[in-house]
């Protein structure tokens, strides 16, 4: 089977001619906030790695003035400097980080493409690591990501810890052009960062591709200050399951799935009972229904509070958050499953 993009044909049953000169496009989507980028841009820029055999795309799913102008200033200090190529696409259509990274490797010149986001620190060896890894005949390549955390960390930044563990990432991977465009890319119905890395590891093994892990290819992935109460908005990330589920059932149950929430489902089920119960006159069952609740939720809190801060400000975040956690993922992980028209719970 061949594919041919850009007037290059490439052998996907073998090993592709293009990926042995090493020539690669780093793909960095970013949205309105330059000053992380500038710090990920200046670590791309630093990469022990020719510069003549690489360039930079930032695809801005904004797009905002600030960011054009913060990229295409870093541009012209690369041009002037150590000469890597750096390009500013804008990203009008699809929003969201799956958009913005196929707006980025259609737009790339060469066979090799490197994903990263913009509030990643690449080691300067990152690069090199990659590239070499996929010159073993390798399709795609998973990299290591380094997430630092206080001795102390807040909820988020444990549960943000957890990109330290995935197993594909698109805040570090490589991956052969003519494999993308076999594929079709990224799935854009994913519009927040959640899930649309695993759609496309899952759909590169489908297509008979061959992915591997590289550890020496490292980024560190700093986790970003959040606002209050943060976990509740992240709820809505639960309706991309549904469509990945979907998408791949076999494999998110082999690789992903652990299984109904049940947790979350029995806070939920308690909840509705002490209320139809209070609603039908009914005070002692829904007295013991919003105590079964009451247990449930503090248990749920004091599983969070384990291994992350004890101060009041967080204490306070997470009794509040607690409550509206579970009936938040159900209702996103139930909309999904009515969105996507499947069996999903």
């Amino acid at each position: 089977m061949n594919a041919r993009t850009d007037g290059v044909t490439t052998g996907l049953c073998g090993t592709p001619r293009e990926r042995l000169h090493g020539m690669v496009s780093v793909v960095v989507p970013t949205y309105r906030r330059p000053a992380l980028l500038g710090t990920c841009l200046n670590a791309l820029a630093s990469q022990d790695f020719a510069a003549a055999r690489y360039e930079i795309i930032v695809c801005d799913d904004g797009p905002d003035d600030a960011t054009r102008q913060a990229v295409e200033r870093f541009a012209q200090q690369c041009a002037h400097g150590r000469g890597v190529s750096v390009r500013y696409v804008p990203v009008t259509a699809t929003q969201g980080p799956a958009g913005a990274r196929n707006a980025g490797w259609r737009a790339a010149r060469y066979p090799l493409i490197a994903f990263t986001d913009d509030d990643t620190i690449p080691d300067p060896h990152w690069l090199t690591a990659g590239v070499n890894a996929l010159a073993t005949g390798a399709d795609a390549v998973s990299g290591a990501i380094s997430v630092p955390l206080h001795d102390a960390p807040t909820d988020y930044e444990f549960d943000a810890s957890g990109l330290a563990r995935a197993e594909f990432a698109t805040a570090n991977a490589f991956v052969l052009r003519a494999r993308l465009f076999a594929i079709g890319g990224f799935d854009e119905r994913f519009t927040s960062a959640w899930r649309e890395d695993s759609d496309l590891q899952f759909a590169l093994l489908q297509a008979g591709a061959r992915v591997i892990r590289a550890d020496d290819a490292l980024v560190v992935h700093p986790v970003r200050p959040a606002r209050w109460g943060v976990s509740l908005a992240q709820q809505k990330k639960s309706q991309f399951e549904a469509l990945l589920y979907r998408k791949h059932p076999a494999l998110y149950r082999e690789r992903i799935d652990a299984g109904p929430p049940l947790r979350y489902y029995a806070i939920v089920a308690s909840l509705l009972c002490g209320a139809i119960a209070a609603l039908a006159g009914h005070g002692r069952v829904a007295a013991v229904a919003m105590l079964v609740w009451s247990l449930l939720t503090a248990s749920f809190c004091a599983a969070r509070l384990r291994h992350t801060r004890r101060d009041l400000i967080h204490i306070a975040e997470m009794a509040w958050t607690s409550v509206w956690i579970p009936l938040l993922s159900i209702y996103w992980r139930l909309r999904g499953a009515l969105r996507y028209k499947v069996f999903f719970l």
